[in-house]
């Protein structure tokens, strides 16, 4: 197949329209595919009632599908490079939808961690790398900020309109454990059904074969590229921010003396900055290079967490606690929508786009597991605004860190093979 990025981009694509509608169904994958191994963020204390479980083996269920995922995710970029990324992502979609269905049955509790380790390898070892690599094929060079940005926009969208249908179904229906039920297997009908969906609108060839690259060899010289490293480190100190920001809530309320009604408000506000966030950064990305972008999305949240530090709490001050949480949410979603383009930018080669997007997410995803840990212990160290300040200065010094990586490469793309791509130029 043609390797050549204008013919990459309208590959497989007759109209106009059949893109629009791929990049539709990659947004929506993208949002759907969680939503099983996730339902106790919605759903938390219907899946305990349902399953009859305790906080902790509800704690240990998220547990051992985060720890799968972090198992999946370079060998899952490593088939991403071998195989179509419409059979991996309608295989991903179906088979995480028929673990929902016997989900829905609500098995004994070793059961539901075998459902939740599956779905570890079905949602994240089958699905991520290859919807990266589809959204990477789906645009050239020169456009790949739109491309993620639409991407994470689409995501952001569908996320919030799923979320808000089925939680309206679920209290119609009663809000017990038989409607609790009734949500996981329309989530289950919806995973498969979109999954046929993608098989069908993701045209075939997309991608050439990896060949030799696909090989161990291969995979040893992505490991040895500078670049995939510092991504990696982009990613690691953007998702560290992302999980920043699950603390806004209880920050307004210990910290500024907001009610539980308000506080709740700005978690759900924030929720809706993320799709035109990372839409409009996409854009801006293609037009003065994506690693500008990032490194001003880095900027903005280094002066923002840092801000939360120095912050005082209390009721006079809540104004400027919202602009400045609504400056920080604007910058990670930002980010968020944009990080991946960096794959382009610095010379990463299509045909390893899945094992380079796999060893990146490994370590930019790694705050999955320590964010969380660290939160905790330091609100109970540290109780009050102390906690929060210790937590939020760790952030900052992180995004230092992501900052100085971004810069890193923009002069490693000028150095090795050119420099970084310009409005109208192709990428090889």
């Amino acid at each position: 197949m043609n390797n050549d990025p204008a013919a990459r981009q309208t590959s497989g694509q007759s109209t106009l329209l059949s893109r629009w509608t791929v990049m539709a169904v990659l947004g929506l994958s993208g949002t759907v595919i969680y939503l099983l191994p996730f339902l106790r963020e919605v759903y938390y204390d219907p899946l305990k009632e349902a399953l009859g479980l305790s906080n902790s083996q509800s704690g240990v269920l998220m547990a051992t599908f985060g720890f799968t995922s972090m198992l999946a995710y370079i060998p899952g970029g490593w088939i991403a490079d071998r195989v179509e990324p419409r059979l991996l992502i309608a295989g991903a979609l179906i088979s995480t939808g028929l673990l929902g269905f016997l989900f829905s049955t609500f098995p004994s509790y070793p059961v539901a961690l075998a459902i939740h380790a599956l779905w570890g390898i079905t949602a994240t070892g089958m699905m991520w790398g290859a919807l990266i690599k589809a959204t990477r094929d789906w645009a050239s060079g020169a456009e790949q900020g739109k491309a993620f940005g639409l991407l994470e926009a689409g995501r952001g969208v569908s996320e919030a309109a799923f979320l808000s249908l089925f939680l309206a179904i679920f209290a119609r229906l009663g809000g017990d454990t038989p409607a609790f039920a009734s949500i996981v297997v329309q989530y289950s009908a919806l995973h498969v059904a979109l999954g046929v969906l993608a098989y069908v609108v993701i045209k075939p060839g997309l991608s050439a074969p990896a060949g030799d690259s696909a090989s161990l060899a291969g995979f040893i010289r992505v490991v040895k590229m500078p670049n995939v490293w510092l991504i990696a480190i982009v990613v690691l100190a953007g998702y560290s921010a992302y999980w920043g920001a699950y603390y806004f809530t209880p920050y307004a309320s210990d910290v500024f003396l907001m009610s539980a009604v308000a506080a709740g408000a700005i978690g759900a506000g924030k929720v809706w900055l993320k799709p035109l966030s990372a839409l409009i950064a996409g854009f801006v990305a293609d037009r003065v290079g994506v690693s500008k972008s990032v490194a001003a999305c880095f900027l903005a949240l280094i002066a923002s967490f840092a801000g939360f530090v120095v912050l005082p709490g209390g009721a006079a001050m809540v104004a400027l606690m919202i602009a400045n949480i609504a400056l920080a949410s604007i910058a990670i979603f930002a980010l968020r929508g944009v990080y991946f383009a960096l794959l382009e930018e610095s010379g990463i080669p299509t045909i390893v786009t899945g094992t380079a997007t796999g060893i990146v997410s490994v370590i930019g995803f790694a705050p999955d597991v320590f964010m969380p840990l660290l939160g905790g212990a330091l609100l109970d160290a540290f109780p009050g605004e102390a906690g929060y300040r210790i937590y939020f200065g760790f952030i900052a010094f992180l995004c230092v860190g992501g900052l100085i990586a971004t810069l890193a490469l923009f002069k490693y793309a000028r150095m090795v093979n050119r420099p970084p791509l310009q409005p109208g130029e192709n990428a090889r």
